[in-house]
């Protein structure tokens, strides 16, 4: 994407993937990080667009995470990535509850 920032046509158009996650008991604070730790490289990712992990005032051991891919190719290689499979295999023994749900668009803005 582009430095100066992004039209509604950019954030509507491509592969989206919602993720819901709940850390187990005690391991909250090491998921935020293992999430954090993922922007950086996910976001160098040609495929793409946003990677936005948030997390839950009311509820710090809930997270979501929205990801916008340029297809679900794009998808599909960021999971072959190593920085995606060495997070997945620190992140999955503390989650508690892990959703994902890919979305396509279906109505343009």
């Amino acid at each position: 994407m582009s430095a100066e920032g992004f039209t509604p046509q950019d954030l509507n158009d491509g592969f989206v993937v919602a993720i819901d996650i709940r850390a187990k008991v005690g391991e909250a604070e090491t998921v935020a990080k293992i999430l954090g730790d993922l922007i950086a490289p996910t976001l160098a990712e040609p495929g793409v667009k946003l990677f936005l992990p948030y997390r839950s005032p009311e509820d710090p051991a809930r997270f979501f995470i929205f990801e916008l891919y340029c297809s679900e190719d794009g998808w599909a290689a960021h999971q072959e990535t190593a920085h995606f499979k060495a997070a997945i295999a620190e992140l999955l023994p503390r989650v508690a509850e892990r959703e994902r749900v890919p979305f396509v668009l279906y109505a343009t803005v």
